[in-house]
Order: structure tokens, then C-alpha cells, then sequence
């Protein structure tokens, strides 16, 4: 009988405490260099979210041991120290941080970028999948701080039925981007690990921390726009009254007057045919 999750999870932790790892995440990360050979000519690594400090051992053993490498761990909590490791305790979402740990390296990029970080878990697979892509952004949006042209990105995911969207937003930086599950992770978890090699940022890309990745400032001219797009429809919450019904099935025809309380944000004075609606006995009072 082979062995369940939770049996998995207990040996893994056995072997955690036997081997001297303040966590068994290190064999994570350790399965993961076995089949993507993550630590082969890394000379400068960054752990992010690194408490306890799982993969950070693991780093300065394969890296912090050669003398010449360097390894800086950031965390917003304080951890215990280790040999070779720079510990910053610091929020990865603000560019100060970023600055230190090139500071650290002595104005070199680094040349590996991990994060092992998570949300505290709700249970609710699609929240826990949104907190979870929201940490990775924030990591990556770091990692294009620091990371050097070419260079290696491994973050944890969680694969819900967004985990495309992930995909794509990685792919715009990275030339090749896996998901890869190591076998020490539980296999009722949704975890798994984005293997990302050979940063490579779009042309023209400028790291910013103080907006999101890829989000870009659009002042379109609305009278341009044609059909449906020249219409902002109003959404509103199921069972308001004094508004339009989200769950009224009005009849598609010609179309007629409404009322609302509060009018819905137009750039046009009337509906185009296609949208409008038809509701002969609708009357409304001022």
C-alpha cells in the first residue's frame, strides 16, 4: 500500500529534524536542482519570504559553501542566523529593499531568485489561488530588480483554474517557464513550484515598484470607439431596488426609457440597437 499525503508529510519532517533542516521545504528545493540543476554556475542568490529559513540553508550550503558565493535572505520576520547568509528583514514590495540586497552584492545582479513565500491558507482554493499569484507578482516585480539577463526565477504557485494567467504573466519575462511538483509536496495540495530560466524583460521595460507589473496608463479617446465599447454598463448588486435588477431578463428589441434612481455612466446619449431593451409596461416616476 503506498503511502497517503499525511504519511508522506511525516517522513519528509522526520527526515527535516535528522538532517539538521529547519524545515522539510529544503527537499523541495533540493528536488527541484536535481531535475532543473538550479544551482549550476550561481554565484549570488536571493530567498525571498525565507523564514524559517528551509531554503536559505539549502542555499548557503550548495552556494554560501564555495567561499566566492553570496546569499541574502529577506524576510519580514527575523530568523535565526547562517553561515554566509545576509539576513534583511524588510518588505519585499518596497524598492529599498531591492536596493540593499544589490548593495549587498556589490552592484551585481544576483544570479537566482527563489520564493517559498505563501498566504495563510483559507481553504477556499480560488482565494487562496489569487493571494497566492498576487505574493508571486510582488516577488517577481523584485526579482526584475535584481535578477540579471538570463537569470533563474522559482516560485511557489498554486494551480487553480486561473494558473494560465500566471503562466503568461511569467512568460513575458522569462524564455522558458515550467511547473514543476517535487515529490516531497503533498499531492493533495494544489502547491507546485514555477521554474523560470533566462530572464529576458520586454523591450523598453523599466522596473517600478510603485505599480503593478505590466500596468500601463490608458487615456483612450471614447468617441472612436465603435458598438458595444462605447458603453459602460452598470453593474449593481442583486436585489437592489432603486436601481437596474441583475437578475431581471428584460426582452432584447427597441428600445425604451429607464429610470433608474442613480443613471449608469455613458459616453453615448442612447444605447446602440444591439444592446437595447424592450419593456412596454416599464413606467417610472421622477
Amino acid at each position: 500500500m503506498g503511502r497517503t499525503s499525511e504519511d508522506k508529510q511525516d517522513v519528509y519532517n522526520r527526515l527535516a529534524k535528522e538532517n539538521g533542516w529547519r524545515a522539510h521545504s529544503a527537499f523541495k528545493l533540493l528536488q527541484l536542482d536535481e531535475e532543473f540543476h538550479l544551482f549550476q554556475g550561481v554565484m549570488r542568490a536571493v530567498d525571498l519570504c525565507a523564514a524559517p529559513g528551509g531554503w536559505t540553508q539549502v542555499l548557503s550550503q550548495k552556494i554560501g559553501g564555495q567561499g566566492s558565493g553570496h546569499v541574502v535572505a529577506v524576510d519580514l520576520q527575523a530568523m535565526a542566523p547562517l553561515p554566509g547568509v545576509v539576513q534583511i528583514q524588510g518588505d519585499i514590495a518596497q524598492l529599498s529593499t531591492a536596493k540593499e540586497i544589490v548593495q549587498h552584492f556589490e552592484g551585481c545582479p544576483a544570479d537566482l531568485v527563489v520564493c517559498d513565500g505563501a498566504p495563510d491558507v483559507t481553504g477556499l482554493h480560488d482565494v487562496d489561488e489569487y493571494m497566492q499569484s498576487q505574493l508571486l507578482l510582488a516577488a517577481l516585480n523584485i526579482a526584475t530588480h535584481v535578477l540579471k539577463p538570463g537569470g533563474c526565477f522559482v516560485a511557489k504557485i498554486f494551480r487553480g483554474r486561473d494558473v494560465t494567467l500566471v503562466y503568461s504573466q511569467l512568460r513575458v519575462f522569462f524564455s522558458s517557464v515550467i511547473c514543476a511538483k517535487p515529490r516531497s509536496s503533498r499531492n493533495a495540495s494544489i502547491e507546485a513550484f514555477a521554474v523560470c530560466k533566462g530572464y529576458d524583460p520586454p523591450e523598453g521595460f523599466l522596473p517600478d515598484l510603485t505599480k503593478p507589473l505590466l500596468d500601463h496608463s490608458y487615456d483612450p479617446d471614447f468617441n472612436q470607439l465603435d458598438g458595444p465599447t462605447r458603453v459602460i454598463v452598470p453593474f449593481v448588486t442583486c436585489g437592489v431596488q432603486s436601481t437596474y435588477d441583475s437578475d431581471c431578463t428584460l426582452k432584447k428589441g427597441r428600445l425604451t426609457k429607464i429610470c433608474p434612481q442613480d443613471y449608469p455612466i455613458s459616453t453615448v446619449a442612447t444605447l446602440p440597437p444591439s444592446l437595447a431593451v424592450e419593456d412596454s409596461e416599464m413606467n417610472c416616476s421622477p
